[in-house]
């Protein structure tokens, strides 16, 4: 029997190479407006961050998902983040 291949990416603040669902994607959709994706398949540029409250806080710190998804991230969409990694 084949093993299935587990796809791997990169968190941007960690920079960990860890399985995808260990990892949430915010995407920026061609519209402009920023979201995160629990899919995994949205259209849009996409940045994956670890599910972990302190990598959260040193990306809203450092604005890093700002630079990476080319547009400015809302207070409401952290809000959003945190509220999914704690389930």
């Amino acid at each position: 029997m084949k093993v299935k291949k587990i796809p791997l990416r990169s968190c941007v603040i960690t920079k960990e190479r860890l399985p995808k669902q260990e990892l949430l994607r915010i995407v920026r959709t061609p519209e402009g407006c920023v979201c995160v994706d629990e899919t995994g398949k949205m259209n849009g540029r996409g940045a994956y961050i670890k599910k972990d409250i302190d990598v959260i806080e040193k990306a809203k710190k450092s604005n890093i998902l700002e630079k990476r998804l080319e547009c400015s991230v809302s207070e409401t969409v952290y809000d959003e983040i945190k509220k999914i990694c704690e389930k």
